[in-house]
């Protein structure tokens, strides 16, 4: 394959990585929630399943070394996406089937795998092709992009299987139709991308460096590890990773189930295209503009000032849920404006979070640091919401509501744990 010249400006390239970047993730995490759901599974059966799925992103530290020393960064983001559109394609084929769910999930684990290998690949990229001036510049257009990618894929698509179901009545064929869509999405994003991406690894400087990596890979992958738990307050700062987030971590396995369930059974009875519309739509704009705040607000005062404030948004906009599950036909005005709330409160509260792991991640080793503080990040999202489920079906969703305010303790007591300087996150003059 010809190799494309370096000077490829970032604008050819930035926006449609952060884009694939995007959503995949979504596909896994959220889709497929809805997708299930609609298919007729159980919430319990839902939450336990797509939560293993959170797994490749957990165990992301263990191999993302090996990214550096096998190839280029620039292929394995190429592979990864032509892997990801061929298992949005098996889905595609796998769904019309008998055996539909055990077919499909065994594929998501494959999305899920190339996903988070697509991110490392994607990432060191990024830090590669640009200077140090041009990834400041560049880091709000890839954020963006990301979550454009998310209200495309929670939104749009979700409106559009939506909009099959109700034109063929024929589920498996409506959601067929939208991973075929994806499938093909992503074979031109590999074929763009094998075009667009300059090739700014110099393949012999590249051998050389992968040669020594692979020789001194066993020492400094330990004294990564080791130096990690050997961190001051280690203790304090794991509490913080994995229960910072525990109330959210299950309401957003139930979220979508929630929307989707009939009246009957304690749910708001909204149809495939409307929950593309609330939570997919709205929910993303409530989400964005409430990390956009939580940044401000930061950059002013710090993350220390900031830090239980935000714990509080987090916990307290919780309860939107609460009242929509008791709340007696609540109109989709008011069910757009309540999960708007709820997705402000979370995205606010949700800076300090990503605040924290960079603060504690700052040392030496901070960038594999930061990788396995995400790894934590994921584990305490991935543990509570494979529970989820269950819990749901055994209290019902106006008892499950009230049981994750019960949890937001856990979010307000770890940040008292926690010792922060009071000038970190304050932007200087």
């Amino acid at each position: 394959m010809k190799t494309t010249p370096a000077k490829r400006s970032p604008w050819a390239w930035i926006p449609t990585l952060y884009f694939a970047e995007g959503i995949p993730y979504v596909a896994v995490m959220t889709i497929s929630v809805i997708m299930y759901k609609r298919l007729g599974i159980s919430n319990t059966d839902i939450a336990l399943y797509t939560g293993w799925l959170y797994l490749p992103w957990v165990i992301k530290p263990l191999w993302s070394p090996f990214v550096d020393i096998i190839s280029t960064k620039r292929r394995w983001v190429i592979a990864m996406q032509l892997a990801i559109g061929t298992a949005f394609a098996l889905i595609a084929l796998a769904l019309p089937g008998d055996m539909a769910f055990r077919l499909t999930l065994a594929v998501f684990w494959l999305v899920a795998f190339s996903s988070a290998t697509h991110d490392i690949a994607a990432d060191g990229y990024y830090m590669l092709a640009l200077n140090e001036h041009e990834q400041s510049f560049y880091v709000g257009i890839r954020s963006t992009f990301y979550r454009i990618a998310s209200v495309a894929a929670q939104g749009l698509l979700v409106v559009v299987a939506g909009f099959i179901e109700t034109t063929t009545g024929n589920i498996p064929l409506a959601w067929a139709i939208v991973f075929g869509i994806l499938s093909l999405l992503f074979v031109a994003f590999a074929l763009y991308h094998a075009w667009a991406l300059p090739n700014v690894e110099n393949k012999c400087a590249d051998r050389s460096v992968r040669g020594k990596n692979t020789s001194s890979f066993g020492k400094e992958f330990g004294q990564v590890f080791t130096s990690f738990f050997r961190k001051k307050n280690v203790i304090s700062a794991l509490l913080f990773m994995l229960l910072y987030r525990l109330p959210e971590a299950q309401l957003v396995k139930l979220i979508n189930p929630f929307l989707l369930d009939p009246i009957g059974v304690g749910g708001l009875g909204l149809s495939t295209a409307d929950v593309g519309l609330v939570y997919g739509t709205v929910g993303i704009i409530g989400l964005t503009l409430g990390g956009i705040v939580g940044g401000i607000a930061a950059a002013a005062k710090g993350l220390r000032y900031w830090l239980r404030p935000m714990a509080w948004s987090m916990s307290l906009t919780c309860l939107t849920f609460v009242y929509l599950s008791y709340a007696s036909d609540p109109s989709l005005l008011t069910i757009n404006i309540c999960v708007f709330i709820e997705q402000f409160g979370y995205g606010f509260g949700f800076t300090a979070y990503m605040l924290y792991l960079i603060y504690y991640s700052e040392g030496e080793f901070s960038t594999a640091h930061y990788s396995l503080c995400t790894g934590f990040m994921a584990l305490g999202m991935m543990l509570p919401g494979m529970a989820a489920g269950w819990i749901q079906e055994q209290l019902g969703y106006r008892h499950f509501f009230i049981w994750t305010m019960v949890c937001c303790v856990a979010t307000i007591a770890v940040t008292y744990l926690l010792k922060i300087n009071p000038q970190f996150g304050i932007k200087r003059k």
